[in-house]
C-alpha cells in the first residue's frame, strides 16, 4: 500500500514539475476587446473571437499621402471591390472565404476566393498577433500555396473588428484600416 502511495505523490509531483516548466503565456485584458500591445488577447483568444462572418464595411487609408495610389490588395482587386464583402472565417479546419459584392470595372461580383486562415503569433517577439490567409484556387492544396497575405489584428469587440494592413512608403510606412462589422445569421 505505501509503495501504491509513494507512486501517486511521485506521478503528482513529476506532473506539477513539468507543468510549471512550460511555457509562459499572454495575460489577458479579456476575451472581446483589444487595442495594440502585450497584454492583448492571445492568438486562441483572437481565433475564437474571429470565428463567423464579417462585413468589410470600409477601408481608410492612415498615414498614406491623398496622392499616393494602391491599385490592388492582396494580388486581386482594387480596395473598391472590396467594400461589402463578406469574410466567411470558420472554426474547426480553417477554410473560409470572401464573397464579393461589389461591381465595378475591376470588381467580380459574385465571386468568391476560397482561403486557409489563421492567426500568427511569435510568443515573445513584443508584436501583436497578425490574421494570415492564403488563397486557395480550385485543385489547390493549401500546404502547396507559398504566397499569402498579413493583417495586424488591431480591435475587435465582438460585433466589430478591426485590422491593418502595412504599406510600404518612399518615407515610412502607412496602413489600409479595414473596418468590419459581424453577420448576425
Amino acid at each position: 500500500m505505501q509503495k501504491h502511495i509513494l507512486s501517486v505523490c511521485t506521478i503528482f509531483t513529476l506532473v506539477m514539475l513539468l507543468a510549471s516548466c512550460g511555457a509562459q503565456r499572454k495575460s489577458s485584458v479579456g476575451s472581446t476587446g483589444s487595442s495594440f500591445g502585450n497584454d492583448g488577447p492571445s492568438a486562441r483568444e483572437w481565433r475564437n473571437g474571429l470565428k463567423g462572418k464579417w462585413v468589410l464595411n470600409s477601408v481608410d487609408r492612415e498615414d498614406i499621402p491623398a496622392a499616393y495610389t494602391i491599385k490592388n490588395i492582396f494580388d486581386e482587386a482594387p480596395v473598391d471591390c472590396f467594400i461589402g464583402s463578406v469574410w466567411t472565417l470558420p472554426g474547426g479546419n480553417y477554410q473560409g472565404s470572401i464573397a464579393f459584392n461589389a461591381s465595378g470595372t475591376l470588381c467580380a461580383d459574385g465571386a468568391v476566393r476560397n482561403m486557409v486562415w489563421s492567426v500568427y503569433d511569435i510568443p515573445n517577439d513584443n508584436l501583436h498577433p497578425q490574421f494570415q490567409f492564403k488563397k486557395i484556387y480550385s485543385g489547390e492544396k493549401a500546404r502547396n500555396v507559398t504566397t499569402g497575405y498579413r493583417l495586424d489584428l488591431s480591435y475587435s469587440d465582438g460585433q466589430s473588428l478591426v485590422m491593418r494592413m502595412p504599406i510600404p512608403l518612399d518615407n515610412g510606412t502607412g496602413n489600409l484600416v479595414f473596418n468590419f462589422s459581424r453577420v448576425q445569421d
